[in-house]
């Protein structure tokens, strides 16, 4: 349904983009991820025809986004992260202004209002102008308009931004739904809402593709099994226990022993996340050595328990874990003004 062949892009003297290719298949749901200035909004753009790639090409249901904008445009429907909407239209005649554009024929048009209408739960407000709205449903109202015309592909850039909790759960429910008539591209800084939504996710750091994968086959790639301990501290304090940690891991492959700085623990006492690199999703399970050395050493165990790495952290590994990269910050210049504030 997308094509994406080694486009590029460039901002005067600063390369947005470099080489990006991937396709998407009808049916899959997929999160585009990077930090910010990555070239995740560039690389949107250059798709839904709105910016021309420097070189490669760009195919939406076999149409290139150059040589067949019109058809290309047709095929996709994309809710930017603040949709543009007409503030003094109510829903229902916004609507129906979007359907005039993409050629509907009216009768088309009033099923699809109401097909759209149901599904983004507007029912309350079809009558009301949507300057009237709140964040919340000026966002259902651009996700809408941009299903109204049954698109093949769908780009979304942060769809659950100024939702509600309970509008957040029906969103994501509703995404997965469309996942099966659609091709979605989601963009989110939202890693929990990728887990739930997306089969596969494409990581982009300074402008180039680090991963694509489907998510569980990334994790076990790249991943690692983690154990959370906490500690007393010993006379030497938390850098002993790091010692007495270190060595009863290191001979089974530990990738680190560091603080847990979600939750550093209380005065006394030190909590750890000890990984150790996994081989197609497996590792050695650490919990009894480390409990055997700690009781040697004479700390006493208040927590010990194994955790499965999360996309967050594993997203922020790859995107300092290249040659090159700055592992202070993993922002770099904005491609454009809306890169730089994204």
């Amino acid at each position: 349904m997308l094509s994406v062949h080694s486009v590029s892009k460039r901002f005067g003297g600063l390369q947005a983009v470099l080489n990006v290719s991937f396709d998407l298949r009808r049916g899959e749901v997929v999160g585009l991820l990077g930090p910010n200035g990555a070239g995740k909004t560039t690389t949107i753009r250059m798709i839904s025809g709105y910016v021309p790639p420097d070189s490669g090409r760009v195919e939406v249901d076999g149409h290139d986004t150059l040589s067949d904008s019109l058809a290309a445009r047709r095929a996709l429907g994309y809710l930017p992260e603040s949709a543009p909407l007409y503030g003094e239209m109510k829903t229902a005649d916004y609507l129906d202004y979007r359907g005039r554009l993409f050629g509907m024929p009216r009768a088309a048009r009033r099923a699809a209002i109401d097909r759209v209408i149901g599904r983004c739960w507007l029912g309350d407000v079809r009558r009301r102008r949507v300057g009237e709205l709140s964040k919340g449903y000026k966002q259902r109202v651009g996700l809408a308009a941009a299903m109204l015309h049954g698109p093949g592909l769908l780009i979304l850039d942060e769809p659950t931004n100024g939702l509600d909790p309970t509008q957040i759960r029906e969103t994501r429910a509703l995404i997965r739904e469309l996942g099966r008539e659609h091709s979605v591209l989601l963009s989110s800084h939202v890693l929990p809402e990728v887990e739930m939504t997306c089969d596969r996710v494409i990581v982009l750091a300074r402008g180039e593709v680090r991963a694509d994968e489907r998510l569980a086959e990334l994790v076990a790639r790249h991943g690692s099994a983690e154990v959370i301990i906490e500690v007393s501290d010993p006379p030497g304090g938390p850098e002993g226990a790091r010692r007495v940690l270190a060595g009863a891991a290191g001979v089974a492959g530990v990738a680190r022993v560091e603080r847990d700085g979600q939750q550093p623990g209380e005065a006394g006492w030190s909590r750890w996340r000890v990984a150790v690199e996994t081989a197609n999703g497996s590792g050695r399970d650490l919990r009894e050595p480390l409990a055997r050395a700690a009781a040697s050493a004479g700390l006493v165990v208040r927590e010990l328990r194994r955790e499965a790495v999360s996309l967050e952290r594993l997203f922020a590994s790859m995107i300092v874990s290249q040659p090159g990269d700055d592992e202070r910050t993993t922002v770099h210049p904005a491609a454009d003004p809306a890169e730089g504030r994204r």
